[in-house]
């Protein structure tokens, strides 16, 4: 009861931008579960055509919306279904983000894999401190939805 209350505290802007983007990340990790990896970025590719009639959001709201959504989503989400759900959601509002997936051993020697957004060369979301030991792999087609 106590998360519906703090919702009805937000804006109508974004309280619907939240709702939104808690859909479209819960779609997103089934996705991730259920179908190929390019099949999935064909979907979302279809669904990500920028919209005028939707308002400017900043990117600041954008990524505010996936870490938000991401703590009330059961068993929360991973850093590429939150990637994915963040680069939909900037390129329906103009933005021009590069998804990026990179790879690099732990200590123990097992092979980690992490995956960010970026635009305009600065990292949207999924920034970790150690970002650089991640060896980024080549540029899938469609980067850009």
């Amino acid at each position: 009861m106590k998360q519906v209350l703090k919702l009805l505290r937000f804006k109508n802007k974004d309280r619907y931008l939240l709702i939104n983007t808690f859909i479209l990340l819960g779609l997103i990790k089934l996705g991730l579960w259920l179908l190929p990896f390019q099949i999935l970025r064909q979907i979302l590719g279809s669904i990500s055509q920028p919209n005028t009639k939707l308002d400017q959001t900043s990117l600041s709201k954008i990524t505010w919306a996936v870490n938000v959504s991401t703590r009330y989503m059961p068993n929360g989400a991973k850093c590429l279904a939150r990637a994915l759900a963040c680069q939909v959601l900037m390129t329906r509002r103009g933005y021009s983000p590069e998804l990026r997936i990179g790879v690099a051993k732990s200590e123990e020697g097992k092979l980690e894999a992490h995956a960010w957004v970026e635009s305009q060369g600065q990292v949207v979301i999924g920034y970790l401190t150690d970002l650089p030991r991640f060896t980024q792999l080549p540029s899938l087609p469609g980067n850009r939805l």
